[in-house]
Parts: structure tokens; sequence; C-alpha cells
């Protein structure tokens, strides 16, 4: 049992056939059985205080005007091109305060997918399904926190701002809680009454369900009791203050800068602090089929000090290399810019941004070609994404969950890990 402790917690041994041969010779050995050392590996992996943070442009932000900007090109419009931290890498202009962490990021401009209507798309880049109408597929946030969150840990293990793709057939344990406004107390969370009177009433509502289960709605009674103590849990908690921002300096709020979606990175800074696995902090109004260029202007005054400042504040408490980053939308938008100023939907080639969770910055990975058309070195399928924040995060993406009809279906389905990426 030693040399498997050993070797997983130097982290070498949590690929998968590294702990398959470690548990092939603790079994052999007669030190452990097989199923103990499934449910140690599962344990360790939920201790070690790994989380993710997705960063949503809601619409599908325009690759030009961001990370793959194409100056002295008709297709790249009026944006110009701004140096970084490493030389060598430029971005879209706008972007002044990521420029300055680029040595923390790392640029895939090689992105590529059939998905361009938005509801597909967003539900794909979530799950790394297409939508079908007989299942809903987990969200990989819930997928990921099954894998990695604490067990009984009082604050949801997926948490978004915003409205997001849910659970699936994962159900209540693993259900974003919504936070529609950073910085305050979620609306009701705050108990009314002291606890002991609290308990009280979930402990008579309890024996009510108890009544409904005797007369057949034993799925239902189990479900509602099993979101009821996660709420229970949350309003009792003294890591409910993670939602407020009370005990915070103005200079760290500054970093962030004094938006919705500022905001809402300072409380996925703070939840990973307190031990939640997935936070999604969304920005809304990508979709820019006109007035392109004036849109994301506004909308990267927002986003860039919160994605920037996220980045140094994690780097700076030592979160950084257990948290990975990533900012990414559905799709990218068309290379010709239509007769209103706008950019269309374009999935076949777009970009995503990297950080955190064993990335080495300051790198770019793959190509666009010179009018942004296509990918012309090293495409980057949603599968092969989500591996690599697999591989980030510890996690073995053919882990397989079962849906309601018995089908398994794993966390991802195909897809290769970008090692490249990887210090």
């Amino acid at each position: 049992m030693s040399h498997f402790q050993t070797s997983f917690e130097s982290g070498n041994g949590s690929s998968r056939r590294e702990f398959l041969q470690t548990a092939a010779v603790a079994t052999a050995a007669g030190a452990i059985s097989f199923t103990d050392l499934i449910h140690l590996r599962a344990d360790e992996l939920k201790a070690d205080g790994r989380a993710m943070i997705l960063l949503w442009m809601q619409g599908g932000p325009s690759q030009f005007e961001t990370f793959d900007p194409k100056p002295g090109h008709a297709n790249g419009g009026p944006t110009k091109a701004i140096d970084t931290s490493v030389s060598g890498i430029q971005i879209a202009e706008g972007w002044e305060k990521t420029a300055q962490v680029m040595h923390d990021l790392a640029i895939i401009r090689s992105m590529t997918n059939k998905e361009g209507e938005h509801q597909r798309a967003t539900y794909q880049m979530h799950t790394g399904y297409v939508p079908t109408g007989t299942l809903r597929h987990p969200s990989l946030g819930a997928a990921i926190a099954k894998e990695i969150a604490a067990k009984g840990h009082d604050l949801p293990s997926v948490v978004s701002v915003g409205q997001t793709v849910g659970s699936g057939f994962l159900g209540v344990d693993y259900e974003p809680f919504v936070v529609q406004v950073p910085g305050e107390l979620p609306r009701n969370v705050a108990g009314r009454v002291r606890p002991p009177r609290f308990n009280r009433r979930i402990d008579l509502l309890n024996r009510l369900e108890d009544e409904f289960a005797a007369r057949g709605a034993e799925s239902v009674v189990a479900e509602h009791k099993q979101l009821y103590d996660k709420t229970r849990k949350l309003v009792l908690s003294e890591n409910v203050k993670a939602f407020e921002f009370g005990d915070e300096s103005k200079e760290t709020k500054a970093l962030y800068g004094d938006t919705q979606f500022g905001k809402g990175c300072l409380l996925a800074r703070r939840l990973v602090e307190a031990g939640v696995s997935f936070i999604e902090v969304r920005s809304n109004g990508w979709d820019t089929h006109q007035d392109n260029f004036s849109a994301v202007s506004k909308l990267a005054k927002q986003v860039d000090p919160g994605l920037a400042g996220l980045v140094t504040d994690l780097k700076q408490r030592g979160l950084l290399e257990k948290t990975l980053v990533v900012w990414m939308g559905e799709f990218g938008r068309t290379p010709r810019i239509n007769p209103r100023t706008g950019r269309d939907h374009y999935p076949r080639a777009f970009n995503a941004v990297v950080a955190g969770g064993g990335i080495r910055g300051g790198q770019v990975y793959g190509k666009s070609s010179d009018d942004g058309m296509l990918v012309k070195e090293n495409p980057v399928t949603v599968q092969d994404l989500f591996t690599t924040f697999c591989k980030s995060l510890r996690v073995d993406p053919t882990t397989e969950n079962v849906s309601p009809i018995g089908r398994p279906l794993k966390i991802v389905d195909g897809g290769q890990s970008i090692d490249r990426l990887f210090a």
C-alpha cells in the first residue's frame, strides 16, 4: 500500500496505465484489494484540490478581434495586432491586460468543428456530444466534478455565473448552482431562522415526503430530498461567505474590473479557494452579425481585465498550477465581413485560450491560413480539447457514466490530448 501511495502522490502515478500497473502489484502482494485501490485513487483525486474555470463567451467570439488577428489582410478588417509579454506572439488590440500575462497563457488557433448553430454548438462545446432528442448528456463541468469534487463538501461542486448547460442524467448532485449577481449572497441562501429551528423544519418536510414515498413516489421524493439536503448544507455552511466580497481589498477588486464579468471572475477565484471544482463565468453578446468591431471593443473592455486579473490572482496565490482556466465560445466568426460590418457564424476555424493546470504558458498551438478561412496546422477538435482538459485535471476521459436506459457513455468519446501544451 505504501508503494501505491508514493506512486500516486508524486503525480507520476496518475495515468490510467501506471495506476493499473501499481494496482496489480499491490493486489498480487495481497496488501490490498483491487476495489480498495479504486476507492483510494478516487479519494486521493478528490483531495488533490484541482479545479476548472470556464470563461464562456456566449454567441461565438470573433477570432480576428481576439487572439488570431490578421492585420494587413482584407479579412482582418481595421483591427490591429499588439505585442504581448512573449516575443513573437501578438493578439488583437483591446486586449492589453491579457497581453501582459501572455507568458501564462497558451492560445489554440486551430479549433475546428461542424456545428454552426448557437444552441447545438453551445451544447456540444459544453458536453462533448451533439444534441439528440432522447438524451440529455452531462456537461463537462458535471462529469469533471463527479470525478474530482470532494465528497460531502457543503458548497455546490458546480457553480455558474449565469445560465448554462445542466448535469443531464448525472442528476441533482452535479446540477449547476446558478449565481445571477456575483459578489452578493445568492437569493434564498441566507437563513431566516436559527439553525436548530431550520433543521426541525427540514425534519418535518422529510416526514411529509416519506408519506408520499409510501404511496409510490419513491424516485421523485428521493431526488427532492437530495436537493433539500444540498440546500440545507449550503445555508448552514460557514463557506457560504465565499459568495460575498466583503473581505476583498480595493486593489484586488480593481484588478478584475468593476463589471459583472470581472466580479464573476473574482467569485470564481474565491470558490476555487473554498473547494468548488468547476466554475463557469459567462459573457454575453458575442453574436456580432452587425457592428462587429465596436461590439467586440466594448466586450473586451469587460473581459480583458477579468481574464488577466483571474490568471494573475490565481498565480499570486499559488492556485494556478492546479486550476485550469479556459476562455472559449461555441464557434468563431466568418473571415469575410458582411455588409453590416459584422461577422457571421464560422465553426471551421476559431480559437481558444488555456492557462494553468500544468499548461505551459507563452505559446501558440496550431495555425489558421493567412486569410483565416481554414486551419493550416494542427487541427484541434472538440474531443481533442476536452481530452486535454481531462489530462490537466488528471481525469480519465474514457471513464463511463451510465444513462437512465443503461447505455455507458464516456466523459469524452474519442480525441487525443494536445501534449505539447503541457510543461
